[in-house]
């Protein structure tokens, strides 16, 4: 294999170049097996391969010598031409800066030639000027206007220019000498005016922008633009209201006409301000007026409704019109235009909001109680009715005569919603309508209207009545309701919590109201939670005068001492039973009418009075060996129905109760065991003594001697 510089080129693996140059040597590889292999041939051919190496790499060495000199001249050479460039730039930059002194030095006296003929050429203008001027006002003086510029109508831009600038010169001029040349040259000034301001109009009327954009700029130096401008502004609105929305076709107005005013006048943003301007004194202002006028003294809830409407529909579109260039301070020129119209209605609006809200919520509660055929019953005040109320929350004791409602509540959702829907629109129009610096006081006024409308009208009236509908607590069959008016005054302060939250506190959050309202909140809600605490602590000592009614009447002597002991067939007493199904109704009634926490706490306290009861009744009678049994079963009923309650407390109570039973049928002997069981050893022995005691057998068993 001969040696050759492209064998070496990368990637180059020397491994494989050795065994190839064996494989291609006859009996240097494992071709034919041990037999062929002939080392001596293999390093005969490896010593001639190294040599041909040896030669290929002084061929590459001399190369690479020749190729070094080459790149030595080449280098040398190129280092010579930029040296030579080098000084051929110094020279052109001499040369430029050369040139530049120069042409500095030919500017500076161009300039200074200038100079001289402008101071030469400007006295010689306004000489030529004057003279033209003179010549003009001699016309005047002679009362013949004979030049072509007064009596040719293309040329009235010009005829313009002059008699601006006469009258200008007139003014100055004495009045006793020149009062007539003064009176011709302001009667042209006037008629070439009126003739600018007819072009213009006709301009427009026409579409010819150009034109009007030209007639414009010449006005603009007489005391007529403006009126130029009012005849423009009057001649947009012409055809532009052809709706019912004024808003509407005002601001597609603003908008057609913002574009126009800029190729029309050099200071379109005073155009268009003027514009809006006079929109909204006349045409917004008017509208506003005839919406108003005509219900505010015979219908304040339209009045209301409309005037929130047309100031919201007004700032809107104020809104729209900050996109136009209207001066430096657009936002306070526009708030001005809204004040001077609205200001006479919002002043008295507040009044009237309230007015209106404390009318409309008494109609509301009024038209409620006349569906239901009820006359409402003055809710008695002062140091008397304070002192009833103390008594009451007390001694639960019915202060005054109780009311037969006929189970109703005197309390609707949909009354609520009402209120709280005026309420809702007071607030939004009170933050669309108030000052920002009054908002907060505002707010806080409607809020106390609620209040007395909601919480004191309507719902402490209504606790009032329930609180005086509760029966005694030795009533029989009592219908106790009071219940119902705990469900659906929870459900009304959930309501009236939300409005609080969502429509209130976003208007006052940030001033010192939060606090007053979040205290007479706290203080509102408090006071009737101390009545609704009352009405449940009455309603539930009558349904424990209604159990112990059901005992009274049902449970017997004999229940309990059996005069035939071994003829006993039930599992429990009736008197038991009854109770069962009342207490168990009176749960469920209880779970549906509370919520959260409020549902274990007077359940809680339900169950210990039941179980104060149970537990008294028990120890009025006297117990055979078999009545203990039915005891002890009447017992486990009552704990499967204190299971209804859920509180742990009540079902320990009832466990309790359910050992002491056992005391009155376990055998004397067994007596004392019993006693220290887990259940009765933390208990006070006077209490297990006197269960004991009620035993048929305490005094012929001699159980006492167990307690001594």
């Amino acid at each position: 294999m001969a040696a050759t510089a492209q064998l070496f080129e990368e990637p180059f693996d020397a491994d494989e170049y050795i065994e190839r140059l064996a494989w291609r040597t006859p009996g240097g590889g494992s071709k034919g097996g041990a037999e062929a292999f002939d080392p001596k041939r293999l390093l005969e051919e490896f010593e001639n391969h190294i040599e041909e190496l040896k030669q290929l790499d002084e061929r590459i060495q001399r190369r690479v010598e020749k190729l070094e000199q080459q790149c030595h001249r080449e280098a040398k050479e190129f280092a010579r031409k930029v040296q030579d460039l080098q000084r051929s730039n110094q020279v052109a930059f001499q040369h430029f800066q050369e040139l530049d002194e120069h042409i500095s030095y030919v500017a500076t006296k161009v300039c200074h030639l200038g100079d001289q003929l402008e101071g030469v050429n400007t006295p010689r203008q306004r000489a030529v000027e004057a003279q033209r001027l003179m010549t003009y006002f001699n016309e005047f003086l002679d009362g013949e206007l004979r030049s072509d510029v007064f009596n040719n109508p293309d040329k009235i831009k010009e005829a313009a220019d002059i008699i601006q600038k006469l009258h200008l010169i007139a003014q100055e001029l004495p009045f006793d000498r020149f009062a007539d040349v003064k009176a011709k040259i302001a009667s042209k000034y006037h008629d070439l005016e009126r003739q600018l301001i007819q072009e213009f109009t006709a301009a427009q009327r026409r579409g010819e922008i150009g034109r009007m954009r030209e007639v414009a700029a010449v006005l603009l130096h007489f005391k007529g633009y403006a009126h130029c401008v009012d005849v423009y502004i009057k001649q947009c609105q012409e055809g532009a209201y052809v709706r019912s929305d004024v808003f509407e076709d005002t601001a597609i107005l603003c908008q057609r006409v913002n574009k126009q005013v800029g190729e029309v006048f050099c200071s379109p943003e005073t155009v268009m301000a003027k514009l809006i301007q006079n929109i909204f004194e006349n045409k917004l202002q008017t509208h506003v007026r005839d919406k108003l006028e005509e219900t505010r003294r015979t219908d304040s809830e339209q009045y209301l409704k409309n005037l929130y409407d047309l100031y919201t529909r007004t700032t809107g579109l104020a809104t729209k019109l900050t996109e136009f260039n209207l001066g430096s301070d657009k936002h306070t020129f526009l708030s001005k235009l809204i004040k001077n119209i609205f200001s006479s209605h919002l002043e008295s609006y507040m009044d009237m909001e309230r007015e209106y809200l404390r009318t409309r919520s008494a109609m509301i509660l009024q038209r409620y109680y006349d569906s239901k055929n009820h006359h409402k019953r003055p809710v008695g005040t002062g140091s008397i009715q304070e002192l009833k109320e103390r008594i009451r929350q007390r001694t639960n004791l019915p202060l005054g005569p109780s009311i037969d409602t006929h189970g109703e509540t005197f309390l609707s959702q949909e009354v609520v919603v009402n209120l709280l829907q005026e309420t809702r629109h007071a607030f939004e129009r009170c933050h669309r309508l108030s000052d920002p610096s009054d908002l907060p006081k505002n707010a806080f006024s409607i809020f106390l209207l609620l209040v007395e409308h909601l919480c004191v009208d309507y719902i402490d009236y209504a606790l009032e009545i329930g609180l005086s509908a509760i029966p005694s607590s030795d009533a029989k069959n009592a219908n106790l309701y009071f219940l119902d008016v705990v469900q659906q005054a929870n459900t009304i302060f959930h309501l009236f919590d939300k409005q609080f939250n969502d429509h209130l506190m976003p208007l006052i959050s940030s001033s010192p109201k939060l606090t007053e309202c979040l205290h007479k909140k706290k203080e509102v809600i408090e006071q009737m939670e101390v009545k609704l605490d009352t009405g449940i602590d009455r309603t539930l000592n009558c349904m424990v005068g209604q159990m112990k009614h059901i005992l009274t009447t049902e449970q017997k002597k004999t229940d309990f001492k059996p005069e035939d002991e071994n003829n006993v067939m039930i599992q429990y007493t009736i008197a038991c039973s009854k109770v069962c199904a009342y207490v168990s109704k009176q749960v469920e009634k209880v779970r549906q009418s509370m919520d959260g926490k409020n549902v274990d706490t007077v359940l809680m306290e339900l169950g210990v009075r039941f179980h104060r009861l149970i537990h008294e009744h028990l120890q009025q009678f006297s117990y055979s060996s078999m009545g203990g049994m039915l005891a002890i079963c009447d017992v486990a009923e009552y704990r499967r129905c204190a299971k209804d309650f859920r509180v742990p407390l009540v079902l320990q109570l009832f466990d309790t109760l359910h050992a002491l039973c056992n005391l009155l049928v376990v055998a004397a002997d067994n007596l004392k065991q019993v006693c220290s069981g887990e259940q009765l050893t933390n208990l006070d022995r006077n209490l297990l003594h006197g269960f004991v005691q009620l035993r048929a057998d305490y005094r012929s068993s001699r159980l006492g001697r167990h307690f001594s």
